[in-house]
């Protein structure tokens, strides 16, 4: 797999749930729909949008963010990719994706 794919959707009752899926390629749909795709093959920010506003494209502050709530997807996309990902902790006990070496 090469994509992380995030869609956000907010229910009736103002409610918001997200829907996280794994894609070898994308689709119109994806690109169209999704808030957020990101490429471990590329390593870069596909897509990035909340609430219809484009938010900064950084690649290690979005993985790293999104690595909390999806750190063992995460670190399946890096190795399936030719990536080594190594999550350390700071002093705020946040994962943080500051070392990505390639293992090809």
């Amino acid at each position: 797999m090469r994509y992380l794919i995030l869609t956000y959707y907010k229910k009736p009752d103002g409610q918001i749930d997200e829907t996280m899926a794994v894609a070898k390629n994308l689709k119109t749909r994806d690109i169209q729909c999704a808030n957020v795709i990101i490429d471990f093959k590329k390593l870069e920010i596909v897509k990035a949008t909340m609430s219809g506003t484009n938010v900064p494209k950084n690649f290690d502050n979005i993985v790293r963010y999104y690595a909390q709530h999806y750190e063992s997807t995460i670190r399946r996309l890096f190795n399936e990719n030719g990536y080594e990902m190594t999550l350390e902790s700071d002093e705020a006990n946040e994962p943080s994706a500051d070392t990505v070496e390639s293992t090809t």
